[in-house]
């Protein structure tokens, strides 16, 4: 696993929340995720949130900032501003990003970085743990095929990118920049050169990811894409490696989507987690957007806290628990490897002792 432990999952580093939950104790999320907008600048061919449809929807800053440092007061740890939608179109996602930080929690973006420009990188920057751009190409015009956008955009990004490195290091930021790429058939001769011009810029790290599908989307292009043979690229992607810049291949989420199986039979990871989505709504899950079973309320009609130990919730909680078919979720969803983790705690095998 590499430092930042993407291609796998960080909840053992959380044991006393882990032991409640094992206690059947109520707990609250370790992490957030928040989406401040609905729309999006970038119509990518791979998105996992077309069905929403890209709505001009955005989070009520002075509620979110109540309730941000009301998750703060309750234990969460991190949130990551992303969502539905660019998270940047939010006008005042610099105050939420401060007010979550000022909370005590630890705040990250993702983003297409079209808007990430350098008075708004200073804001950010000093309040981030880490920001993720998603680049899904190396070259213009593939980028502008893929993201479904202007060219241009291609090198305004890059740009970004570098501004973005070259404030943190004046202004002495500890804030972590990496970039992130879906591998497709389009872009994977693009990714030696991608991760060349993103350590170049300045970036921590690049990512390369599997193609994922919501089962909500009616888009799958790449539904059948296969990812066996990827130890050439893996290997050519090493070579641009350097003490201050990684290629995290994310090679066990890619065999995940090639194999189709997950190693647990129910979603436990449910009370580890939680989405809000621009119109402020709190979900079980954001594979089941628009699915009443798993809404457990409006923040802004209800403090967080009321919504999360409430009737609803724990109805929806005790019926994934027992009936969630996981068969139907997404491959390669965030939660899987937890969810691994929590299977095996609940159902130990005969040598785990022998430590």
């Amino acid at each position: 696993m590499s430092a930042y432990g993407i291609d796998g999952h960080k909840l053992h580093l959380h044991p006393q929340r882990v032991a409640a939950w094992m206690n059947g104790e109520n707990i609250y999320p370790v992490y957030m995720e928040i989406a401040p907008a609905g729309a999006c600048n970038h119509r990518c061919v791979f998105c996992t949130m077309d069905f929403m449809g890209y709505k001009a929807k955005f989070l009520d800053t002075a509620i979110m900032c109540r309730r941000l440092r009301e998750c703060g007061a309750l234990g969460v740890k991190a949130v990551m501003f992303a969502g539905e939608g660019e998270p940047l179109l939010h006008k005042d996602v610099a105050v939420l990003a401060a007010t979550a930080k000022e909370a005590g929690m630890d705040v990250s973006f993702t983003t297409n970085a079209v808007l990430l420009g350098p008075e708004t990188a200073r804001r950010l920057l000093p309040v981030s743990s880490w920001i993720k751009v998603s680049c899904n190409a190396g070259a213009p015009e593939t980028y502008a095929a893929i993201h479904r956008t202007a060219a241009g955009d291609f090198e305004k990004v890059m740009g970004n990118m570098e501004t973005a490195a070259r404030i943190r290091q004046q202004e002495g930021h500890a804030c972590t920049l990496g970039l992130q790429c879906i591998l497709l058939p389009e872009n994977a001769a693009h990714m030696p050169a991608l991760a060349r011009r993103a350590r170049d810029l300045g970036a921590d790290y690049l990512v390369i990811k599997p193609y994922t599908h919501h089962p909500q989307s009616p888009n799958n292009v790449y539904g059948d894409i296969r990812y066996a043979d990827g130890e050439e690229l893996e290997s050519a992607l090493r070579a641009e490696e350097r003490d201050d810049f990684r290629i995290i291949y994310r090679s066990a989420a890619m065999k995940r989507w090639d194999s189709k199986k997950a190693r647990f039979e129910r979603c436990l990871a449910l009370p580890f987690w939680s989405y809000v989505d621009a119109e402020a709504n709190v979900w079980a899950c954001s594979r089941h957007l628009g699915d009443e079973g798993f809404l457990y309320g409006n923040v802004t009609r209800e403090t967080f806290a009321a919504l999360w130990t409430g009737e609803k919730r724990r109805a929806s909680l005790a019926d994934c628990e027992k009936n969630l078919n996981v068969a139907q979720c997404h491959v390669t969803c965030r939660m899987e490897a937890i969810n691994e983790y929590l299977w095996r705690l609940r159902h130990p095998e005969a040598h785990d002792n022998f430590i």
